[in-house]
């Protein structure tokens, strides 16, 4: 394998092991991938393989042009379509997919996860959305090519940024997310998850209970993300 996709693959084996390691994930379900646009490909985990089994070498080079493996003995996630579609409509560095129990939960109801309080808003501007279930067809024709054409059509739809609500729950399926690199695209699916749960909380307290105010959602996103933002130190601290 090259050495561009060798250092990615690492990156990406990591990425996968701390999904994982954060409880998103059991069995085989979710993965992680990572992009260099340059080289033009993405680098993702194989298909149906045990996270205990997986090794940087066992990852495959996807391009990103044709969707056509470029390097990797095995075959490649039964979800490289969809993130090929994404790493296509957004920009983002790495993407992240899980069956976590709260946000599956949330996209299995077919309800967004609303922006109800700050510690949503820190991470995303705005409820997380869920997209339209897909159609017969599309299930029956590029099923996983379309479960990433979903995605996109609800951001446009919706219009919304990636940038700023990054992530998504898929209709009946699960979420997906995405940052500027496998990590951070790993990052926002515990921060999903954890949301996912507290929105659940929340509206046992109150079926009802109101989202904040659109400039404390865009005060405390801005805070965070952004040429303004504030939080945190210059070299990363906290």
């Amino acid at each position: 394998m090259s050495r561009v996709a060798s250092e990615l693959c690492e990156r990406v084996h990591r990425a996968n092991q701390t999904l994982v390691e954060s409880g998103l994930v059991t069995e085989t379900f979710g993965n992680v991938s990572g992009v260099d646009r340059a080289a033009g490909l993405f680098v993702i985990k194989p298909s149906g393989v045990p996270y205990a089994q997986l090794t940087p070498a066992s990852l495959v080079a996807v391009s990103l042009e044709t969707g056509r493996v470029l390097e990797g003995d095995l075959r490649p996630s039964s979800d490289t379509p969809t993130h090929l579609e994404l790493y296509r409509a957004f920009p983002c560095g790495g993407i992240a997919h899980s069956h976590s129990a709260y946000a599956t939960a949330f996209a299995q109801a077919r309800r967004p996860v609303a922006c109800l309080g700050t510690t949503h808003a820190d991470y995303f501007r705005g409820d997380v959305p869920v997209t339209r279930p897909l159609m017969r067809e599309e299930v029956e024709q590029e099923y996983e090519r379309h479960t990433g054409l979903v995605i996109v059509e609800t951001f446009r739809t919706l219009r919304l940024s990636a940038e700023d609500v990054p992530g998504v729950l898929v209709a009946n399926h699960g979420p997906f997310t995405w940052g500027a690199d496998p990590s951070a695209a790993v990052e926002r699916a515990r921060v999903l998850e954890y949301l996912a749960r507290v929105a659940c909380l929340t509206y046992r307290i109150d079926a009802d209970a109101p989202g904040p105010a659109t400039y404390l959602v865009d005060k405390h996103f801005g805070r965070k993300h952004g040429t303004d933002a504030y939080y945190g130190q210059p070299n990363g601290g906290a």
